[in-house]
């Protein structure tokens, strides 16, 4: 999406100072350390105007202060984390992804309509699970809902901090709001599967496709 719209604003003589956009791209993999590395030797020997992305929350919590720094703005297309509107703290990040905060609003209306009232949350210990965590249980506050437990899923293991089975099955809710990206999603939910903690017993409700 991004390149074709560059090459479309070449097509149509679009220009910045003279200049016609162009772009140079770099893979992060998730990692705060490569993301701001990538930038830095980017910036070093190009002349860049903005940067589109990073991807994941944790790693526009790193890229958007030092864009306010060198005085260029950052629009992630994916970074949902509810701190990032911050405009204090983060005067030069934009983004074309909804806030948690909009997701989680979405799931109160959700609860409502099934007259659901508490859940559990399982979330991954970074800026976006810690984010989308939080902006939940705000909400869930102000609308009158529980959050009964929380469990936290370490991106550093790969795996669930606690008893995932024993902290379902002991507890009162059957609703699970799955806070992760997409491949923790997968690996999370497959120990759902191998403990038996998936529906129809529960009802999971996951953040990421």
């Amino acid at each position: 999406m991004f390149k074709a719209a560059v090459l479309l604003s070449q097509q149509y003589n679009i220009t910045i100072q003279g200049q016609f956009i162009g772009w140079q791209a770099a893979e992060t993999g998730g990692d705060i350390i490569s993301a701001l590395s990538s930038t830095c030797l980017i910036m070093s020997t190009s002349n860049i105007v903005g940067i589109v992305g990073p991807a994941f929350s944790r790693e526009a919590a790193v890229i958007a202060p030092f864009a306010k720094t060198v005085g260029i703005p950052v629009i992630s297309y994916a970074a949902t984390d509810p701190d990032l509107s911050d405009r204090n703290s983060f005067p030069a990040f934009y983004r074309t992804a909804p806030s948690d905060t909009i997701a989680a609003s979405a799931i109160v209306k959700l609860f409502s309509r099934f007259n659901w009232t508490s859940c559990i949350i399982i979330y991954q210990n970074d800026e976006y699970g810690t984010g989308g965590s939080k902006a939940i249980s705000e909400a869930f506050n102000t609308n009158g809902l529980v959050v009964m437990r929380t469990l936290v899923f370490d991106i550093a293991t790969g795996n669930i901090r606690g008893d995932l089975a024993k902290t379902l099955t002991s507890s009162s809710t059957r609703i699970v709001v799955l806070w992760t990206e997409e491949k923790y999603t997968l690996v999370t939910l497959q120990y759902a599967l191998d403990y038996d903690v998936l529906g129809p017993q529960f009802v999971w409700i996951t953040r990421s496709s």
